[in-house]
């Protein structure tokens, strides 16, 4: 398989109808496909490449729910006894839309859902690779925290700094100034529906891994196994920042079932291959993201200016 250099060659080479860049990354997701006998989806964010754009257009570039649409129209037509294997590259976005993504999923293709993590796969991103058979990483790839953001802010920490408080107030009333101008700003509902964002997240990754990854458990295992796993992907005190970078070897000790790319060169091969073409794809169009499956059936979105 072709490398970065040498697929930058081909695109340039190209000349036929659409991009060089759609020619050239349909091609090699149809080989992937043949070669895996799998059905195969792409699901890639140009957050890395247009961050500068994220002000102005934040939701093209995150989990939300008008990809929907996009995975309806990547998955009408196919044999979906083949199952699916879906690339993840994304810095995370609503949680609603992630459970309803995942349900319609595995809808169509019940738990026969392998994650494709080539970079970088975060946030809600995670979430959505946790409700998967097993996740294929390398050792450039990396999974995230699944603690959720509520309001641009981390729901754990503000359920943190708002304890912390309580407790250094009754330990010495003499610190309520120091904590009034900062608990003032918070409205009333914050505490509460900060708790809520983060029982919602822990639950619905708890109950997929318990119902998929780890089924074969039973389900005294599989529940015991999947909380495990999340106390390690929901906990702050470990991950410390919800940016953090989980490797293969990390997301492997926390329990998850992750399979090595590197433990078969032509499939690594043909993965990486796939996703050079993608980021090639968004690095040299104005796409913001794209949905696409091994037939090019793709719905992409556009921003300008690149």
């Amino acid at each position: 398989m072709p490398s970065w250099k040498h697929l930058l060659a081909e695109i340039q080479g190209v000349q036929s109808t659409g991009t060089a860049q759609d020619q050239v990354r349909r091609k090699y997701l149809a080989e992937l496909s043949e070669l895996t006998g799998r059905n195969t989806i792409v699901y890639y964010s140009a957050w890395l490449d247009k961050g500068h754009l994220a002000s102005q257009y934040h939701q093209p570039f995150s989990v939300n729910d008008s990809d929907k649409n996009a995975f309806m129209t990547a998955i009408h037509g196919m044999d979906r006894d083949k199952g699916l294997d879906l690339f993840l590259h994304t810095p995370g976005g609503d949680v609603a839309a992630a459970e309803s993504l995942v349900r319609y999923l595995r809808a169509m293709f019940d738990l026969d859902i392998r994650a494709i993590v080539p970079q970088l796969a975060m946030s809600a991103g995670t979430m959505i690779a946790c409700a998967c058979k097993e996740i294929v990483m390398g050792l450039h790839s990396s999974i995230g925290p699944i603690d959720p953001q509520f309001r641009g802010m981390p729901a754990h920490g503000i359920v943190e700094e708002f304890n912390r408080a309580k407790t250094e107030i009754a330990a010495d009333p003499a610190s309520i100034p120091v904590w009034q101008p900062i608990i003032s700003k918070y409205h009333p509902t914050l505490i509460g529906e900060s708790e809520k964002a983060i029982a919602w997240s822990q639950q619905i990754v708890e109950e997929w891994l318990a119902t998929g990854m780890f089924e074969s458990l039973g389900k005294p295992g599989a529940e015991a196994k999947a909380k495990q796993v999340v106390q390690s992907l929901g906990d702050p005190q470990f991950t410390y920042s919800h940016s953090r970078h989980i490797d293969f070897d990390a997301a492997k000790q926390m329990g998850l079932k992750v399979v090595a790319m590197e433990d078969d060169d032509k499939l690594q091969n043909a993965l990486l291959t796939v996703h050079h073409a993608c980021m090639l794809t968004l690095s040299g169009t104005s796409a913001v993201k794209l949905v696409e499956n091994q037939d090019g059936d793709a719905i992409v979105q556009a921003v300008e200016p690149i």
